[in-house]
């Protein structure tokens, strides 16, 4: 089974509006996301725009801030001071990566934790490893989401995870762990990578290494999810080398159309959530 993370993250975005239409309704107040964008980095420009067409369309005030990639430091800090004194902002997004005059710890640290709509706070990250309520960064939470409507009882499952980044690997070891799972981290040290992975019930590669997942590293009925998005010969390819693994495994997510899509719905369904929590 292929997994449409297209349609999964359209049925997502559907349920958000839903709510927001009735929150709106009730309370005559929606949700406020604002994206702050430095430079011109290509693929941040198009993610961005993506980010701010489908806030609108479910109904969130959407705003972006764009600064020049020469901007200081100072200047942003000041920025997210002003957004997180202003009510009518429920979620605040710094987009990465930044410009090496800024640092990017002091620029997370800065943003109010419930308004950190990416989950990358350390009052996040620590509430989620410490199994409280938390904001989950996006990717990992849409990878849940995905893994669950394969499979909606994960409890005794091997899951492997292939990367171990803050923005994805670690996060996605909680969450699974959460659901009761039996949870490997493997990563670029780790020994035999194809004895780990076919030991894997739930494989979520997220490494950005083209077509790494063989065929033969992956065991019958498993469920793949593929985060990687690489580009090799002016195509998009995942992690995973789709064609040889997909007839093998009980569902897998294409590169594109799989992971991706399920980012920006999950980013939606999280500023709603900072909005219902304030």
């Amino acid at each position: 089974m292929i997994i449409d993370g297209k349609k999964e993250a359209e049925l997502l975005r559907h349920e958000v509006k839903k709510e927001i239409d009735s929150l709106k309704l009730k309370n005559n107040k929606v949700p406020g996301l604002t994206v702050i964008l430095i430079g011109d980095f290509a693929p941040s420009q198009i993610y961005v725009k993506n980010k701010e067409k489908k806030a609108k369309e479910v109904g969130i005030n959407s705003e972006v801030v764009r600064y020049p990639k020469e901007v200081s430091e100072q200047e942003v800090l000041k920025k997210i001071k002003e957004l997180n004194d202003n009510n009518a902002v429920s979620g605040i997004l710094v987009q990465l990566p930044l410009p090496s005059q800024i640092n990017k710890e002091k620029i997370i640290n800065a943003i109010n934790p419930l308004k950190d709509v990416d989950g990358f706070h350390p009052v996040n990250v620590g509430n989620l490893s410490s199994g409280y309520h938390a904001t989950v960064p996006c990717t990992p939470l849409g990878c849940l989401f995905l893994i669950k409507k394969t499979e909606s009882n994960l409890s005794g499952k091997h899951a492997v995870i292939i990367g171990r980044s803050n923005l994805n690997g670690k996060p996605m070891a909680q969450l699974l762990l959460k659901e009761n799972c039996t949870v490997t981290i493997v990563h670029s040290k780790t020994k035999d990578l194809k004895i780990e992975c076919l030991k894997a019930d739930i494989l979520v590669a997220a490494v950005g290494v083209p077509n790494l997942v063989k065929g033969d590293w992956v065991k019958k009925d498993a469920i793949v999810i593929d985060v990687g998005i690489n580009k090799v010969d002016d195509k998009i390819v995942g992690d995973v080398d789709f064609d040889n693994v997909k007839d093998k495994v009980k569902a897998i997510t294409p590169v594109p159309g799989g992971v991706g899509p399920m980012t920006i719905a999950c980013l939606l369904k999280n500023t709603l959530e900072c909005f219902k929590g304030r």
